[in-house]
């Protein structure tokens, strides 16, 4: 959670747990594009240790290929694509708020908002019973947020019924053909089998595929889906036998403890992010797009805070900031429909060749080439006071 009040350089930043504990973070490592910059501009991108790439290779079962999927690319975009873990990341963002002052509060569990108006900003309550005011809070405490509960009380998440099941094995264990690029999609008409290198060297490879899951009528059945790993074992283990040799080696041995499940959730389109305080959105993972948004969600909006005092209305400002956010954030899930059909099966009831999503070709100017500077600074221009 983010308190921007006057205390530095404007911002304190709450967390629940009492440490940033790696071994509490998601197992899978998250890709980057686009939010490159903001990074470079942080100064911390030449500190990551990361695996570096640029294209997503789609090959059929007798290892045509059928497609390329850029992440980036230097030549094109200025910035190549990167797989890092989310602690190395976490880490590096903790090392970068110590060097700019910016105090981080542990043990402060937000409950609720105690006033909220224009006038004099927000008061909001942490579960010890303290409290703090300040002229901005962003709730950036995920999809089960709980200051955005305040703006949208009844709002539920919505699953879509589908799942990520991914397993870490080493790259050794695939025993890959000679000069094999890896990342790679292998797409089936039984559905897709995905191949991604991990660790600064690529000695490991993150294995998954994409389930379809009819969620039971009853609470907290994500939980015991996400617990139950050996159900995700004999997923990845079944209906291989048409895929290459190495998808057999690769789900041969799977370690319980390096494996992960991740149903796909989504937030109902909402009628707005902001009221003096800032709950967003929430993206599934098929375009591996979800960290990439949350780094523009907050560079954009530093962005036009940086330049508060230049325009007449931040209630304005914020209403921009949303509507651009989310014409991305709307592209992103069409995105991840595209992804999606490349990768469940033909027959599958919402994306399969019976269900009228039309398969489009990538086109990715839109997501890598903004420039979010001069978007920002043409806006401000335009409502100065």
């Amino acid at each position: 959670m983010r308190n921007k009040k006057s205390h530095c350089n404007g911002t304190v930043l709450h967390e629940q747990r009492t440490k940033i504990d790696p071994q509490t973070q998601c197992p899978p490592p998250l890709k980057l594009d686009e939010p490159q910059r903001p990074i470079n501009q942080a100064a911390m991108e030449e500190h990551l240790v990361r695996y570096n790439f640029t294209t997503l290779e789609y090959r059929d079962l007798d290892r045509n290929l059928t497609e390329t999927y850029a992440f980036g690319g230097n030549d094109a975009y200025g910035y190549d694509g990167l797989r890092i873990y989310r602690y190395v990341l976490i880490d590096e963002l903790v090392a970068a708020l110590k060097a700019k002052n910016v105090p981080v509060q542990y043990g402060k569990r937000f409950s609720h908002v105690v006033k909220d108006t224009p006038e004099n900003g927000v008061t909001f309550a942490f579960a010890d019973g303290t409290t703090e005011s300040t002229t901005i809070l962003v709730g950036a405490d995920g999809i089960h947020s709980t200051v955005r509960r305040y703006l949208y009380p009844d709002l539920e998440t919505k699953f879509i019924g589908m799942a990520g099941i991914t397993a870490t094995v080493s790259r050794e264990q695939l025993k890959l053909p000679p000069n094999y690029h890896i990342p790679v999609t292998i797409t089936s008409s039984q559905g897709a089998f995905g191949i991604a290198p991990q660790q600064v060297d690529g000695s490991e490879v993150l294995i998954g595929k994409q389930q379809r899951v009819a969620a039971p009528d009853q609470p907290g059945w994500d939980r015991e889906f996400v617990a139950d790993k050996q159900g995700a074992i004999e997923f990845l283990q079944s209906d291989t036998g048409h895929f290459p040799d190495f998808v057999q080696n690769a789900v041969s041995y799977i370690d319980p403890n390096k494996v992960n499940k991740w149903p796909f959730f989504v937030v109902p389109k909402l009628e707005k992010w902001a009221s003096e305080n800032t709950p967003a959105h929430a993206i599934p993972p098929s375009a591996g797009q979800g960290i990439n948004q949350a780094f523009e969600d907050v560079y954009i909006l530093a962005l036009l805070l940086g330049q508060a005092n230049r325009v007449s209305s931040l209630r304005d400002a914020l209403s921009f900031w949303q509507t651009y956010r989310q014409d991305r954030v709307d592209k992103i899930l069409e995105l991840n429909k595209q992804i999606d059909i490349r990768r469940m099966p033909s027959s599958d009831n919402v994306v399969g060749v019976d269900s009228g999503v039309v398969r489009g070709d990538f086109d990715l100017r839109w997501l890598y080439n903004p420039d979010f500077k001069k978007i920002v600074n043409d806006w401000v221009s335009e409502h100065e006071k």
